[in-house]
């Protein structure tokens, strides 16, 4: 059984940093796109960012790029998000998917995604 779970929320001064974490367990991963979304209340999910399975190729948001960093760690089956510069904005659930590659997948959308962990809040202060 496919198995993401997420932890490392928590409430944070804007500016402040986080580091999030997703446990993959349940099945090889290799040839997946492990993503990082996030849903505020009464707004539709959005992607944050994506990383190839291998941590060879990365995504980014646009709006999070250069203050979030995806990162895997293989060995560990473990794929973090490191969220520096916290702006209350970026207050939501943040949530790890995981999506097997192929020619027709898609990084930045939703529903592509086969596996989803329940959530972690990220809840940001002025």
């Amino acid at each position: 059984q496919v198995q993401l779970v997420e932890s490392g929320g928590g409430l944070v001064q804007a500016g402040g940093s986080l580091r999030l974490s997703c446990a993959a367990s349940g099945r090889d991963f290799n040839n997946y796109i492990m993503g990082w979304f996030r849903q505020a209340p009464g707004k539709e999910r959005e992607f944050v960012a994506g990383i190839d399975w291998s941590g060879v190729k990365t995504y980014y948001e646009d709006s999070v790029k250069g203050r979030f960093t995806i990162s895997i760690d293989n060995a560990k089956n473990m794929v973090y998000l490191q969220v520096n510069s916290l702006k209350p904005e970026d207050t939501a659930v943040y949530y790890c998917a995981a999506q097997l590659r192929y020619g027709g997948s898609n990084v930045y959308r939703a529903p592509f995604y086969n596996y989803w962990g329940q959530g972690t809040q990220v809840t940001v202060s002025a």
